[in-house]
């Protein structure tokens, strides 16, 4: 296009600009090889700004919507003539399916570029859950049972030499076996809480919350069950949204509301503690890893805080991906 608009006209250089927000970035060049110009900012209705060392500058409009531009460069002692102008202009019209093309592919790999890193993520969380998994195995409840074994041969090698020694040995194997199922069963709810499958959201929530470091109103009257996705991807995000209270908010108390709305499962975390400013402050890992899990099954993450007056996260899963159970 840049190259069409050249000849056609004489000019020494064609810019093609591309809206990208507030500002017009450069898209193409001609002659190829030339420096791209710097981005300029657009007016406060789309209004081209005054371009240097530009002869004729048009916007490129898509249902009224400005979408780039078109200048060009002619030498001083040649102006532009009408023909010239309106071949300009004519170009500029049947310009904007394109840049409304460019638009979207632009965006689309933009969506790819983002769902490729927020996979990424899962993966990385998935692989880390799997290792701590293995450890909490190894260090736990696996050297519990190496220590029973130990003692239940033990046992058996003082089988009818030493009655009292043997009770007591008997003890020690009974309670060694208890811990390590209580560690296995808690091992169990990391990876999906018994509660949770039984009962439900708000059962199980309820039941964290009364472990909470600060005090939690649940508050979830009337919810139904859905998928097992579904609940674990609320649980887990609402876990996550305690776990950070307890660690940064310097909180009094907390209160987790969930309800069902238009056909989504909705879900909000409110604390009272310092809060932060949204606009400076980015999600750190727990919020990233709440936002992707919601994704990952066709929600979306929210957060509003104020500093000094307390944090407000809520989340929702779309209607796509809830069924009743």
């Amino acid at each position: 296009m840049a190259s069409i608009l050249a000849q056609g006209t004489g000019a020494t250089r064609v810019d093609v600009w591309l809206r990208v927000g507030a500002e017009l970035r450069p898209a193409a060049v001609w002659p190829a090889g030339a420096e791209p110009r710097a981005p300029v900012r657009l007016g406060p209705r789309g209004e081209l700004p005054a371009f240097e060392s530009v002869t004729r500058a048009v916007s490129v409009r898509h249902d009224e919507e400005v979408l780039g531009a078109l200048a060009l460069e002619k030498p001083r002692n040649e102006p532009l003539t009408p023909t010239e102008d309106k071949l300009l202009r004519d170009l500029a019209s049947q310009a904007g399916l394109v840049l409304r093309n460019v638009h979207l592919t632009a965006e689309l790999r933009s969506t790819i570029d983002e769902l490729r890193a927020s996979r990424r993520r899962l993966v990385e969380a998935q692989d880390e859950e799997r290792r701590k998994i293995e450890r909490n195995l190894h260090d736990g409840a696996q050297q519990q049972l190496v220590a029973l074994s130990v003692q239940l041969r033990i046992a058996d090698s003082m089988v009818g030499k030493d009655t009292n020694k043997e009770h007591e040995l008997l003890a020690s194997v009974q309670a060694a076996a208890t811990g390590a199922l209580e560690d296995l069963r808690d091992l169990a709810r990391g990876i999906y809480p018994p509660l949770l499958a039984d009962k439900g959201l708000a059962a199980a929530l309820e039941a964290q919350a009364r472990r909470a470091a600060v005090p939690v109103q649940v508050d979830a009257d009337g919810l139904g069950r859905y998928t097992r996705d579904v609940e674990s991807a609320v649980y887990f995000c609402v876990l996550e949204c305690l776990q950070n209270i307890a660690k940064y908010a310097e909180a009094s108390s907390a209160a987790v509301s969930l309800a069902q709305q238009d056909g989504r499962l909705e879900f909000a975390v409110t604390d009272d503690g310092r809060g932060f400013d949204p606009n400076t402050t980015g999600y750190g890992t727990g919020l990233q890893g709440i936002a992707d899990r919601l994704e990952a099954i066709g929600g979306a993450l929210a957060v509003r805080s104020t500093p000094g007056v307390g944090t407000t996260i809520t989340g929702h899963v779309s209607a796509c991906a809830m069924e009743t159970a």
